[in-house]
């Protein structure tokens, strides 16, 4: 995947432009390296001139990649160089906090939080994080969530706010969760 051709070819202070790798293989190799949590590989990427924005082939950033495959480090080093940790997928327009709502991974889904964008943020479904972390039962990130201000009145393109989610799952706790919020 990740060849050690590539790491030196890439450490090099000015490599020779035939040594690097077709700009399309260098940016299938971040996402490759956002995926695997292969921080190393970030900033000779970047120094590279690969697109730390651009999206795969099902329209997935690097940084969404680091996020759902639970690369913390990797999520942070993408975030430094400034990925945009806001930006959604192409097809669903989930963000990564979207992703790690279904994923269960607190502590990205905190550090996610800390990185400014939109709490109440919709995918094309009207759908918001909370309604996500509230239809796969995240008691945790709803409780982040909420606390940084995501609204659990908003209402997806069906109508169904998280609360409804929630009871759409069977899922009594977090309804109970929400109704207790603040």
């Amino acid at each position: 995947m990740l060849s050690l051709l590539l790491a030196t070819a890439l450490a090099a202070a000015t490599p020779a432009p035939d040594a690097l790798p077709p700009p399309e293989r260098r940016q299938q190799l971040l996402f490759d390296a956002a995926r695997l949590g292969r921080t190393d590989m970030i900033e000779p990427l970047v120094k590279a001139g690969v697109d730390l924005n651009a999206t795969d082939a099902r329209g997935f950033t690097p940084l969404i990649l680091a996020a759902y495959n639970g690369q913390a480090d990797t999520l942070d080093a993408l975030i430094a160089v400034g990925a945009d940790p806001c930006k959604p997928d192409e097809s669903q327009g989930n963000t990564a906090q979207m992703g790690v709502a279904f994923k269960g991974n607190d502590a990205i889904a905190a550090r996610l939080l800390t990185a400014g964008c939109d709490v109440n943020a919709r995918n094309k479904a009207g759908q918001t994080a909370l309604m996500m972390a509230a239809l796969f039962g995240r008691s945790a990130q709803v409780a982040m969530l909420v606390k940084a201000g995501a609204d659990p009145a908003l209402a997806d393109a069906s109508g169904r706010t998280a609360k409804a989610v929630a009871q759409g799952q069977g899922n009594d706790a977090m309804v109970k969760q929400l109704d207790a919020r603040p």
